[in-house]
Formats: structure tokens, C-alpha cells, sequence
């Protein structure tokens, strides 16, 4: 299967071909950077997720007990 699909508006053709080696090193590189940013929310999600159970637990209520006071 080939990788890019060009469409000529004007004629109706359709051309497909592979990435040349720049536009494959463009995508090897974009996918890094999305697994990093996405390494990169994970850990942030996971830092309040920890941050908010140790709120939790200096207060003494359950996370049922927030959503109450919240609301």
C-alpha cells in the first residue's frame, strides 16, 4: 500500500507513491515528538491524580465526600 495519495483536482487523477526518504524522517520524527508529549501528559495526569489523593488525605475525606462539597 502506498503511503501518500496525491489528488489533481483539475483532472480527477489519482496518484499514489511512498514517502521519500525526507517525508519519511518527517513522520519517524513527528511520531517521537506525539509518544514524548504524550509520555509527558501521562506523567502530569499521574502528578495530580497523586496531588489530589494527598489533598484528600491531609482533609480526611474520600473523593465522594469532595464531589459533595463541589457541587
Amino acid at each position: 500500500m502506498a503511503d501518500v495519495s496525491e489528488f489533481n483536482a483539475a483532472t480527477g487523477e489519482v496518484t499514489e507513491r511512498d514517502f521519500t526518504p525526507e517525508e519519511a524522517a518527517q513522520r519517524a520524527s513527528d511520531a517521537l515528538a506525539v509518544t514524548e508529549a504524550q509520555a509527558v501528559a501521562d506523567a502530569e495526569q499521574a502528578d495530580r491524580e497523586t496531588q489530589r489523593a494527598a489533598l484528600l488525605a491531609r482533609l480526611g475525606i474520600t473523593a465522594d465526600e469532595a464531589a459533595l462539597l463541589i457541587t
